[in-house]
């Protein structure tokens, strides 16, 4: 498996996110293409030669885009923003895209028709580019997102798996999510969190190894389907999250040699 950091996570601008990500031992990092200098019209060739070469020069590479706009797959826009993101993306040089897509349910109605709609024709374009958009785990339940995911008959809709939302949000299992969601699972969120009634939504994000996740049980398990691809770690709060990411870079390490489980870097 590799390691991976959100880059905005470290609130440094980009070329230093690049060069601090690269000292702390990630191989990989998830940019935001969604606002400011960033956004997918901003990614003119010179933008994009820029930002490869900060890239290429720290020997770091693109664990996945971020193509979250807020705006779940019922929102008019939609899909020719995240088709931008995914079309920048792949200039960039990377073939993957993750959002949240929005809440999904079993009942079938006229928003779950046109989520599955837009959802479909997302996938077909991502796949005819020879990328993927990954539906982040989030508010459902992991065989609620296998069955919408089944229904779409498209390859190029996946999963980014981010355990802490499963644990925080859905009050789901991890670990048990993994084996439900094998076949589609192309990226990972390293977070954490516990469930509260101290916050108002019932939840609160915390430093790696402090929350309900099992990162034991959760690695084997990623382990035993083959998945190798990036553990990206997304802190969203804190009072220090670049301490907090260099701890989770250790943390992650450490477990990963203690289950016998490679770390590419």
């Amino acid at each position: 498996m590799k390691i991976g950091i959100i880059s905005d996570s470290l609130l440094l601008d980009f070329p230093a996110a690049v060069k601090r990500a690269a000292s702390l031992g990630a191989s990989g990092i998830q940019k935001y293409l969604t606002f400011g200098e960033f956004s997918a019209e901003n990614m003119t060739p010179a933008k994009i030669a820029e930002v490869k070469d900060i890239m290429s020069s720290n020997g770091i590479v693109f664990s996945a885009i971020c193509g979250d706009f807020g705006l779940d797959l019922d929102h008019p826009e939609i899909v020719e923003k995240s088709k931008k993101v995914l079309y920048s993306a792949k200039e960039l040089g990377c073939n993957i895209v993750t959002t949240h897509i929005g809440h999904l349910y079993l009942e079938e109605d006229a928003r779950m028709e046109l989520i599955r709609k837009n959802a479909r024709e997302l996938a077909e374009y991502a796949d005819s580019i020879g990328s993927v958009f990954a539906a982040e785990t989030g508010t459902e339940k992991a065989p609620v997102l296998k069955a919408f995911l089944d229904s779409l008959g498209a390859k190029g809709m996946r999963v980014n798996l981010d355990p802490a939302n499963l644990v925080m949000v859905a009050k789901d299992d991890p670990v048990a999510a993994v084996d439900v969601l094998k076949d589609y699972i192309v990226h990972t969120h390293a977070k954490d969190g516990i469930v509260t009634d101290t916050t108002k939504h019932g939840w609160l994000e915390v430093p790696l190894g402090q929350g309900g996740v099992d990162w034991d049980n959760y690695l084997a398990a990623l382990n035993k389907i083959g998945y190798t691809g990036y553990l990206t770690i997304e802190r969203e709060c804190g009072e220090d999250p670049a301490a907090d990411i260099k701890m989770a870079v250790d943390f992650l390490g450490t477990k990963l040699a203690n289950l016998g489980i490679a770390l590419d870097k």
